[in-house]
């Protein structure tokens, strides 16, 4: 008993000099994550300099000392890894009853996460980040990995696309990373420390990944030019940005007290959700769905990247399974050892060309070419386009090249419709052909006479005349004008010129 006695006190004494200089019940004092008055995270436990002496009961019952317990479910490790100092304002306590006040809201947006924040939190606590980061895609996204803002921001991370390919996340016709659970999650905090190291604050952190690190950059400036304060609540900042860490502090309260705002988290246990699973074979995406014995809209809920259905193995060489299917899907993919895994592949298009002339290529539908290509009517399909197409010519798969670099590029179709023009004097085949920009050997054809041939003053004229689909009125429609004029500008309703789109 003596030397149990002695242990249970040497192991009081060892927490001791784990304890913090913080206080009980406030957030960013953890043992391993003390934040510095910059705002930096500090991972150097406190060392007493003089003797050890006991603590009370109290003491190492209160958050002043590191748990021994393993965490209860997710939302109490997140709770025990707040590192980033409460905001206080009187927008927290706006958002906090906005978001107390709509409990349906909070279950679908809870339970959407369940899926995805166990792998945030391990990817975090890895790096020594708060965990109130974890809460972000709740701002963010409401955690929809589909999502996609006005501004073209996609993924419960909502990365810009220029963004997201700084941080390398593949944008292609067949992927969209900034969609992809790890690699979104990866540049997100990737992104979030660099901002973290360049304004030593995570307040002024989040509000550079909202608005923009050049422009927290600038309204710093300006503030520290005014002789005013530089902190997240001293800048001058868009209402979005303005409401941005106090959406976020409003939910970590909720998630700290849940009790307090009577609001219930649905239970997330504190193991992985998913697992990664290598393939090495192109795959359709319904085959794996079936091997792993999920339901498709379960599979690409983890794999919300896909945009075709299926995986091309040189550009995606993991895949991500709910736990107990990824030794199911293993199982029966190895049992799999003969026949096709990949009905699609890829076909480069060697020329600009037509839906038409590309089906008839490939062997499909137009209608199935389109659909299967997002290409939408009245649109040539430029060179060197990459489509999918039926895997039928072809066992081999798809290069990795094509699988990270493959687009669609399109071009609009070029239309023509018959007008009538008025020749003038001295007006020749050629002469015509040059003022309207067409062939003179078509415009001879058109009006069944030789290329060498000249008009009578008067004389009408037909010709085809190029137009653009989509473009407003039709230079085709200005007929019997009298040769020799420029026609007018092609105009929108009330008769201003029409302006070119940027």
């Amino acid at each position: 008993m003596k030397i149990l006695h002695f242990a249970c006190l040497a192991g009081l004494l060892w927490l001791t000099g784990c304890a913090t200089n913080g206080t009980p019940g406030t957030s960013g004092n953890g043992p391993f994550n003390n934040e510095s008055s910059s705002g930096a995270t500090n991972h150097t436990p406190v060392i007493p300099n003089g003797p050890l002496s006991p603590i009370t009961a109290g003491q190492a019952a209160g958050s002043e000392v590191a748990s021994l317990s393993t965490p209860a479910d997710l939302w109490d490790r997140i709770r025990r890894g707040f590192a980033m100092p409460d905001l206080q304002h009187e927008l927290v306590q706006d958002r906090e009853q906005w978001y107390a006040s709509r409990p349906d809201y909070m279950q679908r947006m809870t339970e959407r996460s369940s899926k995805y924040l166990f792998h945030i939190v391990e990817e975090l606590e890895l790096r020594g980040m708060p965990t109130e980061l974890a809460l972000l895609p709740y701002i963010e996204s409401a955690f929809n990995p589909q999502a996609v803002s006005s501004a073209k921001a996609a993924g419960m991370w909502q990365f810009m696309p220029a963004t997201g390919n700084y941080f390398d996340l593949k944008q292609n016709a067949f992927r969209d990373d900034r969609r992809d659970v790890l690699a979104s999650t990866r540049a997100a905090l990737d992104y979030l420390q660099k901002l973290h190291r360049m304004f030593g604050d995570w307040h002024l952190a989040l509000a550079a990944y909202n608005w923009g690190e050049g422009s927290v950059g600038r309204a710093i400036a300006r503030n520290k030019k005014a002789g005013l304060g530089t902190r997240y609540t001293d800048l001058n900042m868009p209402a979005e940005t303005r409401m941005y860490v106090p959406k976020l502090q409003a939910v970590k309260n909720i998630v700290a007290n849940p009790d307090a705002f009577r609001t219930e988290l649905p239970l997330i246990e504190n193991h992985p959700y998913f697992q990664t699973v290598d393939i090495t074979h192109d795959i359709d995406v319904a085959l794996v769905a079936q091997l792993a014995g999920v339901r498709e809209a379960d599979f690409r809920a983890l794999n919300p990247s896909f945009h075709r259905p299926t995986i091309f193995a040189a550009g995606t060489p993991q895949i991500l399974l709910p736990w107990d299917n990824a030794r199911v899907f293993q199982r029966n993919l190895e049992a799999k050892n003969q026949g096709q895994y990949a009905s699609w592949t890829v076909w480069t298009v060697p020329t600009t060309m037509s839906v038409a002339d590309a089906s008839q290529r490939t062997g499909m539908s137009e209608n199935d070419l389109r659909s299967l290509n997002n290409i939408p009517p009245r649109m040539l399909i430029k060179a060197g386009s990459a489509l999918m197409v039926p895997r039928t010519t072809t066992r081999q798969d798809v290069s990795a090249h094509l699988a990270d670099n493959g687009q669609i590029a399109l071009t609009p179709e070029i239309v023509t419709r018959r007008a009538t023009v008025r020749a003038g004097k001295r007006d020749t085949v050629r002469s015509i052909a040059k003022r309207y920009r067409v062939s003179a050997d078509n415009v001879a054809d058109w009006n069944d006479v030789k290329a060498s041939a000249a008009f009578k003053a008067g004389q009408q004229v037909v010709v085809y005349l190029p137009v653009r689909m989509g473009k407003g009125p039709s230079a085709s429609r200005s007929t019997n004008r009298m040769a020799g004029k420029k026609a007018p500008a092609p105009t929108r309703k009330g008769g201003k010129p029409a302006r070119k789109r940027r």
